[in-house]
Parts: structure tokens; C-alpha cells; sequence
């Protein structure tokens, strides 16, 4: 079966030095795309090797999974031997992906200046926590730092503030970081130069809410925890218990889907009242009130009709398989997620290119250098 999607950067080469999830995670959109990875790794390996669960033969499987389809190399960086390897694989390669703290790679010996004067066309892209300048260049932080200092977190959760799994900053840093190299890329064939791309995992969020930022510089708007639509503030964009103490989505947010949602919840009276001021507690009451009447099954024969805009919140068991021990209809269809020829589920790349869904990614393999 032919693969578009994995012929975009067929004959790119990229060295990745990046650890945990994500650099790695943004090369593997790259291996998707057909571009040919080498995961370059201490002698010990990739800490990830050590995090989360196992496979069946005691491998690590979050590792397995981020480095499907690359090549691994072990290289110790601080000899001289493992420093001429890497060299030497720089003068061919397309690209390279760091995510070691800012100066880290200088001390190596291998920062972007030296880099680049060996090899002018290499797209050299640092990913680190805040960035490679300004105050907080050395600081530590995860996924909950960007987020809580971003202002996010702030705005999310009931009671009190609540985490999001998963780590949005890692996996959007992730994304920005692949579409930011296959631009270097693009931009490289018009230049003939490589680039070096300053990547901060703090920073990502900060196009996340564009939106909230500029009614922010407008308005002064500094969004409360349930005060907006997107918080839990609006009846028509909300979550509500069930009979059976399931929980129900209702995004109808449009005009027309909250007149067919109110119609099916046979109180006509709603639809008048979706323009209430935020927050909609007392519509938001008389909403959850109806919801709780039913089971969710029940609730979702009510709203059989596809334009109320309300699904079973699901877990992800029940996501993946309809009850059925089988993938659900619609992720079978889409081919979001298949199984491998390994015997683990692949979670593909989201596109299709002319109707053809992405190939299923090979397992990593050791480094095997190319034959004189």
C-alpha cells in the first residue's frame, strides 16, 4: 500500500540527542513523514528507558513507543571517539534536535556555531524548559510549571486549579518543533543555509490562548476559573452527572444545536435563556437537574439527534473499543490507531493524504552505519 504522508521528507536525515518525550515525540512526527531518524543516546540510554510501564518481554514501553521507526546509537559524547562519531554524522545529516539545558551542548563542545560550520545546511533545533535566553534560561520546570505560570492552570478545574494529562506544554512543544524544522527545511532549499531553532516548552502555551491573550490587551480580561464558556461558565458548554453517576458533555454552543438539544430535552423555555450572563449557574442547575433525571444511556438515546452536541464522556478503554474488545468504529475507520506488527497499538499520524492513511511505523533498530 502506497504511504504519501511517508514520502514528504523521504531522503532527510535528522540526528536526534533529545531525551524523554519531547523531542522525541516531535522526530517521530518526522519518521512519519518518511525523513530517516537516528536516536543518539548515552551509554546508559535514554532515561525514559526507566519510566512507565513495561511490554510483555519487560521492555520499556513508553520508550518503545516514542522511538518506533529510528535507528538508536549509544555514543558517549564526553570521548573523544563518541565527540568523532557524532562529527562525522553531522556532515551528513539534515538536522539535529537537542533537549539538553541551554549551554549544555556548548560545554560538549557541540553548540550550533561549531555545528554549523562543519555542516552550513544543518537545521539545528534546541528544545529546552524556558528557552535559551532571558532570566529563566537555567531554571527547572515540567509541564504544571508552564502551565501555572502561563496562566492557565489558573482558569481550569473546580474547587481548585487541576493538572491536564496529557502534559500539553511537552506534546505541543513537540508539534511546534517538527512544523518549525520542515519550514527550516522548505526555507533551505530557497537559502541554501540551516538555522538554528530556540525552542521553550514555557513558551508553546502562549499561541494556546491567542485568543484569551487578546481580550486580555483589549479589555483587561483576566478569565476566571468557571466564569467563561470554555471554564464550566455557560449551560450550553458543560458537564453534568448522570442518573447512574456517569457524566455527560453538552457542547452546543452554536444557536441551532442548543435550540435541538433543548427541543430533545423537552424544555422548549432553554433556548431563549442561551444568552444569559456568564456565569449560567441557575441554567447550568436547571440543566444538571434534567441530565440527573437519566442514566446515561438513557441520556444518550434522548440526544440521539447528532446536532445536540452531547457524548458520554468516556474512559479511554471505552474510547478505544466500544465495549467490544475491538477498536471503536470510528478510530477503526480514520485508522487513528492500529496494531503493529510488534503487537502494540500505534497511535498514527492524525492526516490522511489522498484518502490513504499513514503506514504503520517499524520498530526502532539498532544504528547499522551505511556500507562503504
Amino acid at each position: 500500500m502506497s504511504n504519501p504522508i511517508g514520502s514528504f521528507l523521504k531522503g532527510v536525515r535528522v540526528l536526534d540527542l533529545s531525551q524523554y518525550i519531547p523531542g522525541p515525540l516531535g522526530s517521530l512526527m518526522l519518521v512519519d513523514m518518511g525523513a530517516d531518524v537516528i536516536k543518539i543516546e548515552p551509554p546508559s540510554g535514554d532515561p525514559m528507558r526507566d519510566l512507565g510501564p513495561r511490554d510483555q518481554a519487560g521492555e520499556a514501553l513508553f520508550h518503545r513507543t516514542l522511538n518506533a521507526g529510528k535507528q538508536i546509537l549509544r555514543l558517549d559524547l564526553k570521548t573523544p571517539e563518541g565527540a568523532a562519531d557524532l562529527l562525522d554524522l553531522v556532515g551528513h545529516a539534515d538536522v539535529l534536535i537537542e533537549g539538553f539545558r541551554p549551554g549544555a551542548m556548548q560545554r560538549l563542545g557541540f553548540d550550533h556555531a561549531r555545528l554549523s560550520a562543519v555542516n552550513p545546511r544543518l537545521i539545528y533545533c534546541s528544545i529546552s524548559g524556558y528557552g535559551a535566553t532571558g532570566k529563566q534560561v537555567l531554571k527547572a520546570g515540567h509541564d504544571a510549571n508552564y502551565l501555572a505560570e502561563a496562566g492557565v492552570l489558573d482558569r481550569n478545574g473546580d474547587m481548585r486549579p487541576v493538572y491536564f494529562d496529557p502534559p500539553i506544554a511537552d506534546l505541543t512543544g513537540s508539534l511546534f518543533a517538527a512544523l518549525a524544522i520542515v519550514g527550516a527545511l522548505h526555507g533551505r532549499h530557497r537559502t541554501g543555509q540551516g538555522c538554528h531553532i530556540d525552542l521553550g516548552l514555557a513558551d508553546v502555551i502562549m499561541p494556546l490562548q491567542m485568543l484569551q491573550i487578546a481580550d486580555h490587551g483589549e479589555n483587561a480580561t483576566v478569565p476566571q476559573r468557571g466564569q467563561t464558556y470554555l471554564n464550566g461558565g455557560a449551560a450550553y458548554y458543560n458537564v453534568y452527572e448522570t442518573r447512574d453517576h456517569r457524566h455527560l458533555v453538552v457542547g452546543a454552543v452554536e444557536p441551532k444545536f442548543w435550540q435541538t438539544f433543548s427541543k430533545a430535552a423537552g424544555r422548549p423555555e432553554w433556548i431563549s435563556r442561551q444568552g444569559e450572563d456568564l456565569p449560567q449557574t441557575n441554567l447550568i442547575n436547571d440543566v444538571a437537574a434534567r441530565i440527573a433525571e437519566m442514566t446515561l444511556a438513557e441520556n444518550l438515546e434522548c440526544f440521539a439527534d447528532g446536532d445536540c452536541c452531547v457524548s458520554a464522556v468516556l474512559d479511554l478503554n471505552e474510547a478505544l473499543n466500544d465495549g467490544t474488545e475491538q477498536l471503536s468504529a470510528r478510530i477503526a475507520h480514520r485508522d487513528l490507531v492500529r496494531l503493529g506488527s510488534d503487537g502494540l497499538l500505534q497511535s498514527l499520524f492524525p492526516a490522511r493524504v489522498n484518502d490513504t492513511a499513514p503506514a504503520l511505523r517499524p520498530a526502532m533498530r539498532d544504528y547499522l552505519p551505511p556500507t562503504p
